[in-house]
């Protein structure tokens, strides 16, 4: 468990490994501002834990909602202690600092959530360069630059975690053949999951990818041409901040190297009906995601 002051360890519940909560423990989560990586911050509040957020938005976006401040806010208010941090994974200087921040305010970090990612799903003659190496850098360097600069804290915890949103590689050239610069990206973040969690069995820390089942009401979504219509057939992103919390809570040397479904990751949870999470379709009219 990371280092907390007086008072807080006092209040906070038993949050040794197998105890299934995250109170006291540090989280340092990239692009927390919104959508599904603030949801994962809150499921992570309510237990009472640590919640650092590295994202870009310091200052409202005009089409977004959500800035690292709201975000903070709305952690503290669910129960979590927030620290934003204003910074782009893409920078070596902003991460190297996030984690220095983190470390120094709350006394270490249990877990790392890779969450940030560019989307773009262009055919390969439209893809403007500019958005391939935006893809590039944010999800896959920014995935490895962050993993790696945090992994001299994350071996003193005694449950450490690595948690990329990034899906199974499917080699089904399908996924390729429909919008490769964008597979690309995403499976490089899944090879860095792949790497690190062989690289790093012996040091017990746990390095995973989770992936939605279904498609997942995000601003991305809404912002592509329906959108609106299409997140309909989609799920609230409490499905996949709820699975995530389920694999933060699990033993690191006896969860490591797996591609998560937040169904799959649900179902060992023992939850069997996800009706909860739609948005109003049926189960059998909400649009499976893509890569599966």
């Amino acid at each position: 468990m990371t280092a907390r002051n007086d008072a807080q360890e006092s209040s906070a519940p038993d949050a040794r490994p197998g105890h299934r909560s995250l109170a006291g423990r540090t989280l340092l989560l990239s692009g927390g501002s919104r959508g599904i990586g603030l949801a994962i911050a809150l499921r992570a509040a309510r237990d009472g834990a640590n919640v650092a957020i590295l994202a870009k938005t310091g200052e409202p976006h005009p089409k977004l909602e959500g800035t690292v401040y709201t975000a903070a806010e709305q952690i503290e208010a669910a129960g979590g202690h927030a620290l934003p941090l204003v910074g782009d994974v893409r920078h070596d200087d902003d991460v190297r600092a996030a984690v220095d921040t983190t470390v120094g305010t709350f006394g270490g970090i249990d877990a790392v959530i890779n969450n940030a990612s560019a989307i773009d799903l262009s055919r390969t003659p439209d893809v403007d360069m500019k958005r391939y190496d935006l893809m590039a850098d944010i999800n896959v360097r920014g995935t490895f630059l962050l993993s790696k600069s945090s992994l001299e804290a994350l071996k003193r915890s005694d449950n450490p975690h690595i948690l990329t949103l990034s899906p199974p590689l499917n080699l089904t050239p399908e996924w390729a053949g429909r919008h490769l610069a964008y597979t690309m990206a995403k499976y490089g973040m899944s090879l860095t999951t792949l790497g690190l969690a062989e690289e790093l069995k012996d040091d017990g820390v746990a390095v995973n990818s989770l992936w939605p089942a279904t498609l997942i009401d995000t601003a991305a979504i809404r912002a592509m041409p329906g959108g609106d219509r299409i997140v309909q057939a989609a799920r609230s992103p409490r499905i996949v901040a709820d699975a995530a919390h389920a694999v933060l809570v699990r033993p690191a040397r006896d969860c490591t190297g797996n591609f998560y479904t937040d169904e799959e990751v649900l179902r060992e949870e023992g939850v069997t009906d996800f009706t909860p999470y739609s948005l109003g379709a049926p189960e059998d009219r909400l649009v499976p995601d893509i890569f599966l």
